[in-house]
């Protein structure tokens, strides 16, 4: 799968494909925002910086294999939180998830991001749909599919796996044919 790697979003905020280099900056961003991720993020287990380290390795193979897209979301050095665009509802669709540190929240980090990785999504073949999944006690990730013109499909039960989870996971989509960007398309950085 070839995408783009870095994408300047404006304002001093870059997203950029995830690597090993950027264990030390992601592991601190999570460790900082532990507590505001805890109750949504069932990965977070406080992982230590080696395993972080071999984590963004997987992601690269994954990303040179043609899988999953790692993406860091970094404001000069600082990581600031982290988006992918995953392969997990069918050749046609990606699903795009994303965490922001609790420091960055409410400053439209995540929209920004999701409106750019739907964009990239839209320019791969073979990508239709775009969705986005979160758990519906989430509020604040709902705000991002809402604001970036995203329709609600359905609730799916699921058992919950973190700790605020209600068991019901939102769906929201988005079609190659709908989508409008309300900025140009992203561009290298």
């Amino acid at each position: 799968m070839t995408a783009l790697g870095r994408i300047d979003l404006g304002g001093g905020l870059l997203l950029r494909r995830c690597h090993p280099a950027d264990a030390e900056a992601l592991h601190l961003a999570i460790a900082e925002s532990r507590e505001h991720l805890r109750p949504w993020m069932p990965w977070e287990t406080g992982a230590s910086l080696e395993m972080e380290r071999a984590t963004l390795a997987i992601w690269d193979v994954e990303w040179d294999g043609g899988g999953d897209l790692h993406y860091g979301l970094f404001l000069g050095p600082v990581a600031v939180g982290s988006v992918g665009l995953h392969r997990r509802i069918g050749p046609d669709g990606l699903e795009i998830g994303y965490w922001v540190h609790a420091a960055h929240t409410r400053r439209g980090h995540a929209s920004a991001a999701a409106a750019a990785l739907t964009t990239v999504a839209f320019t791969l073949p073979g990508i239709e749909i775009v969705e986005i999944h979160h758990d519906r006690a989430n509020l604040a990730s709902e705000g991002v599919p809402r604001k970036l013109g995203f329709s609600l499909v359905g609730d799916r039960p699921r058992p919950a796996a973190a700790p605020a989870e209600s068991g019901t996971f939102r769906i929201w989509r988005m079609t190659r044919d709908l989508w409008r960007p309300s900025v140009p398309p992203p561009h290298p950085a």
